[in-house]
């Protein structure tokens, strides 16, 4: 079988990757890929987002199967369109794909079929937020409405750090022009849920925590994830059957219910509260980095799990006993500036993913990105995991990269 997988970064060489271990799979291609997915799939130069050339080259070459990683693809309707052209496709609707694409959509569809969340409120009015954030308690969560990359949300300590987000948002359009949706702060920790959905029917894939701030012990900005483990110590099995039955299910349930069924991976980004479990936001496709660790615990067909999916059969899913953290090692200056094109050496393992890196003309494997790789390793423990995965780390060499030493550090240290 042919199959295309869209996307250039961690999470589509995870694909690949799971990809590359099928005995079913015969050829694979990258649009536009990396260099990482270079070496176990064809590289096709053709942007992530240009819907039109990517169907197009699904029809020249006879592909079987699309799977689809990034958010922008999605929401702009790249799976719709490939069905259209009689192309079998691994992702949800543009219509289902509201779920990450709107804020304000994810947030109403909550709140219609009691799924639950923060208390919020929309605006698309800068005069008219500021107000609201005048005698809001703080901190207080100022969410874009659309997608942003991982950046479009600000937790808000005080007044001036809320205004400064909604001008931001409001006024300077920095992601766009569109709403705000404001929330109130929830507090525990963070987990991520990723599920295969085939309409009303929802099959769990292993839960993972990412670590969103730059520097150990959760300091400094809040990136794209810095790290990533599985699987998680501190959910019972009363937190897993909450998330599962009173989140997942039903809001597949909803999608079906507002007539846009959704096909592909739903991402629940939950927080386990003081009041159980919460939805801090969805996703309509694999998480970044979680990706990355969950899919190397998988032990059966990943083809055979896409292919079921996307025939409304039920996917068979087998994981191994393992636990696995990786970390990402950033361009120094991320999440803000950064500088391009530093050369890296000893990058080669099969367990390090490719978030931004490619081949210059001089051969040499450099940095493109502000997320640069992601070294996973497993253990019998998550502490012997986090071993192995620093010491994978300090084989590469490169001049201009920074990394967290403590993903998964918590997690071990209190259980």
């Amino acid at each position: 079988m042919k199959v295309l997988v869209v996307g250039g970064g961690g999470r589509e060489h995870a694909i690949v990757y799971a990809l590359s271990k099928s005995k079913k799979v015969t050829e694979i291609y990258a649009a536009p890929g990396n260099a990482g997915i270079a070496k176990l799939a064809v590289c096709v130069n053709i942007k992530d987002t240009d819907i039109e050339n990517i169907v197009n080259f699904a029809k020249d070459e006879q592909i079987d199967l699309v799977v689809v990683g990034p958010e922008a693809s999605l929401a702009l309707g790249i799976i719709d369109e490939l069905q259209k052209a009689g192309i079998k496709a691994f992702g949800p609707s543009k219509g289902a794909a509201q779920i990450e694409s709107s804020k304000n959509f994810a947030k109403d569809l909550m709140s219609k079929y009691n799924i639950p969340t923060a208390r919020y409120e929309v605006f698309e009015d800068y005069n008219d937020a500021i107000s609201y954030v005048e005698v809001a308690p703080f901190p207080t969560v100022i969410k874009y409405d659309g997608l942003a990359a991982g950046k479009g949300v600000v937790i808000a300590n005080n007044f001036e750090e809320a205004k400064a987000a909604l001008k931001d948002m409001l006024l300077d359009d920095k992601f766009g022009h569109g709403k705000v949706v404001i929330e109130e702060y929830l507090e525990g920790p963070e987990f991520s849920f990723m599920c295969f959905v085939d309409g009303t029917n929802v099959y769990p894939l292993q839960l993972a925590q990412d670590h969103k701030r730059a520097y150990d012990n959760d300091m400094g900005p809040n990136t794209g994830g810095m790290g990533a483990y599985t699987p998680l110590p501190f959910i019972t099995e009363d937190d897993y059957n909450q998330a599962l039955n009173e989140i997942m299910i039903p809001t597949a349930k909803a999608l079906v219910n507002e007539e846009i069924p959704f096909k592909g991976v739903l991402y629940g980004g939950l927080m386990k509260t003081k009041k159980g479990i919460k939805v801090i936001e969805f996703n309509c496709r694999f998480g970044d980095p979680e990706t990355e660790v969950v899919l190397p615990k998988l032990t059966s067909d990943i083809y055979d799990a896409f292919m079921a999916i996307v025939d409304g059969k039920e996917p068979v899913l087998t994981w191994d006993d393992k636990y696995y953290i990786g970390v990402v090692l950033a361009s120094k200056g991320y999440p803000g500036d950064y500088k391009k094109g530093f050369i890296i050496e000893n990058a080669d393992d099969d367990h390090i993913f490719h978030m931004g890196t490619k081949v210059d003309e001089k051969g040499n494997l450099v940095t493109n990105g502000g997320r640069v790789l992601f070294a996973v390793a497993n253990g019998n423990t998550l502490e012997e995991a986090n071993k192995k995965a620093n010491q994978l780390v300090d084989g590469i060499k490169c001049e201009n990269l920074f990394h967290r030493t403590d993903i998964g550090a918590k997690a071990y240290k209190k259980f």
